[in-house]
């Protein structure tokens, strides 16, 4: 190989330039936009929402309140990671202004970009260092990571960031012996629940696989997945806490869910209701929430939207139907909405989107007829995380947090059409230490027969080889 094929190769794998042209990509947009649209625009729409309202009671000393802006008291609507944030920023460049809009889509561009590196990673031990590349250039330039952060000032940029670490984390979790490691696992899935329940479907399934993976072990293999449990929903503990004290009732985390199902499950849907003028707005749910309290509306929403479930089973068949198409594509009717797009950007996002699921079907099936053991977890994101939002409403900014996983799967598709390129892709690491405990042990036999060294040095000689092939060392015992 030439060196100026190895200066291409090299300059296509580094994480390094991946992630300043990520960074460059939403700076790019992000200026590109803030031209466009008024600063008087920028200042308060995006956060004309529960986040921004909950934030903004934050910073003026109301407590974690209020998600319509209206002072109707103590909420459990959101978690508390993302509102907190965006209170400090409020709280330094004031409520409402420019200068907080800069700050908080700053924050998500810095999150969007991070996620470069988890998908490098995850995608390395996945499949290798060609899969990890292209998963790691795709997030780069993929629309939705472009967009989203300046758009939405919100989570979901956050989100994307954890899925893609705890993916990460899990795969290299599942060899370790050592029980802080997987404490601080337990503590990264608390920050996550924190931040966005919706990822707690999958938290079950990853420690199981984690606790199948280490089948071999008759001690502690039930027992460390236990501890990151227990040490993730400790972390919860203290706002189940504060829920309870200020609602009186077991609110895990955030208490919004009726209202959710009832946005995607209501009359507005029934073409054949009899209420013809029926039409959700944000004011008018808003006062009812204010004349309710939070309790009392959720309870009518779920009354609401359990009894139309009840009452339109074969509706609700078509609504699930979109709700998918709306999760995966960003249209409950993609070839229509495609064809009637006035903006070449908007079919990109549609054709782009369409591909990477696909493509994330596709990189699921190479991994299993691979026999990975990593087919599994990447796969539980993709399968599990969707579920609540085919049965609530759905749009590619629900989609985006699993974005980072379906986009490694992706690449796998792209780059892993024969079951080999796959099966040769699993962690060169282990294999490093089997070659090396095995040139190890025919060494060790050498100096045995030839007794040309005593035990002391065979033993000295054993430990020299291993730590100069780079071996890992044998795990240190609980």
């Amino acid at each position: 190989m030439n060196l100026e094929k190895r200066k291409i190769i090299a300059a296509a794998t580094s994480l390094w330039l991946i992630v300043a042209v990520a960074l460059a990509c939403r700076v790019g947009y992000a200026y590109h936009e803030s031209r466009v649209i008024p600063a008087e625009a920028l200042a308060s729409v995006p956060f004309e929402q529960e986040t921004g309202n909950i934030a903004m009671a934050l910073a003026t000393d109301k407590g974690f309140s209020s998600p319509t802006r209206r002072d109707t008291g103590p909420t459990a609507w959101l978690t508390p990671v993302y509102p907190a944030l965006v209170a400090g920023i409020f709280r330094v460049s004031g409520v409402f202004t420019l200068h907080a809009f800069y700050a908080a889509a700053a924050l998500n561009i810095l999150f969007s970009t991070a996620t470069c590196v988890p998908i490098y990673f995850a995608g390395k031990r996945i499949a290798g260092i060609g899969a990890a590349s292209l998963a790691a250039w795709l997030w780069a330039v993929f629309p939705n990571a472009i967009v989203i952060p300046f758009q939405w000032i919100w989570d979901t940029s956050l989100t994307a960031l954890l899925a893609a670490t705890i993916l990460w984390a899990t795969l290299a979790l599942a060899e370790s012996r050592r029980m802080r490691v997987w404490c601080a696992y337990g503590i990264l899935w608390g920050f996550a629940l924190l931040t966005n329940p919706a990822l707690g479907g999958v938290l079950p399934f990853l420690l199981g696989w984690a606790a199948h993976r280490g089948r071999s072990e008759a001690r502690g293999r039930f027992a460390r997945p236990a501890a990151a449990l227990t040490v993730a929903i400790l972390c919860c503990v203290p706002w189940t806490v504060r829920n309870y004290a200020e609602f009186r009732r077991f609110i895990p985390l955030r208490s919004n869910f009726p209202f959710e199902l009832w946005l995607g499950n209501n009359e507005v849907f029934d073409d054949r209701s009899p209420n013809i003028n029926a039409r959700i707005t944000r004011y008018g749910e808003a006062r009812r929430y204010g004349q309710l309290g939070e309790t009392a509306f959720m309870q009518e929403k779920w009354n609401l939207a359990t009894e139309f479930i009840r009452t339109h089973k074969r509706l609700e068949l078509r609504l699930t139907e979109w709700r998918f198409m709306e999760f995966w594509l960003g249209s409950s009717h993609p070839a229509k909405d495609f064809e009637n797009a006035d903006s070449m950007w908007i079919r990109i996002i549609f054709a782009l989107n369409f591909l990477t699921a696909i493509g994330s079907a596709i990189g699921i099936v190479l991994l299993w007829r691979a026999s990975s053991p990593y087919a599994f977890p990447a796969a539980v994101f993709v399968v599990v995380v969707p579920l609540v939002y085919y049965v609530t409403h759905a749009s590619l900014r629900y989609r985006h947090p699993i974005d980072p996983i379906v986009l490694i799967l992706t690449a796998i598709a792209v780059i892993g059409g024969r079951r080999n390129e796959v099966e040769n892709a699993l962690p060169a690491r282990d294999e490093l230490n089997q070659s090396t405990t095995h040139f190890v042990q025919r060494a060790r036999l050498h100096f045995a027969r030839q007794n040309h060294c005593s035990s002391t040095t065979s033993i000295r000689l054993n430990f020299r080889m291993r730590r100069r092939l780079g071996a890992t060392p044998e795990a240190e015992p609980e």
